[in-house]
């Protein structure tokens, strides 16, 4: 039996967007698919999105070096512009690497839009996953600040 690492993190970033298009982004399949999943040399697959307190959001992605990564997400809190709570597990192939809680809350600051994401997460892979894990989530905001930066398309 492997051990479990337990670890939280907490994100800001206050985004040139209003609270309704950061929403959006999070709560609309197209916007989300804008900035969400791996970078561009990973191949996506089994992807499902149903946001909704309730619902599943799932996606699949191989790997150029033929890792085998698997996203499943529960929504159990959504509150429009301003909340959104979910669990998911990411697997490695087929294996359970962590099991997380998120929550993402979303404040109106002037013009602009502050978002605070904080993870608790159990990892199964020790240490490094937690890390790896708040480094991926970083660079994921990052690439939501990139597309909510872009035009709004028509």
């Amino acid at each position: 039996m492997t051990g479990i690492y337990h670890s939280t993190f907490v994100i800001e970033r206050i985004y040139d967007a209003t609270p309704v298009r950061v929403f959006k982004a999070f709560s609309d399949e197209k916007a989300k698919a804008m900035w969400f999943g791996g970078p561009a040399d990973v191949i996506t697959s089994g992807q499902s999105f149903d946001f909704r307190i309730g619902g599943h959001e799932t996606q699949a992605g191989l790997w150029p070096d033929g890792r085998k990564t698997e996203f499943d997400c529960l929504y159990y809190d959504i509150e429009p512009n301003q909340r959104i709570v979910y669990t998911y597990e990411m697997k490695i192939n087929g294996e359970r690497m962590s099991v997380s809680l998120a929550a993402i809350e979303i404040f109106a600051e002037g013009s602009k839009t502050r978002l605070k994401l904080t993870e608790q997460g159990a990892y199964f892979d020790g240490p490094d996953g937690a890390k790896g894990r708040e480094h991926g989530t970083n660079w994921l905001m990052d690439k939501l600040g990139a597309s909510l930066a872009a035009p709004v398309p028509a």
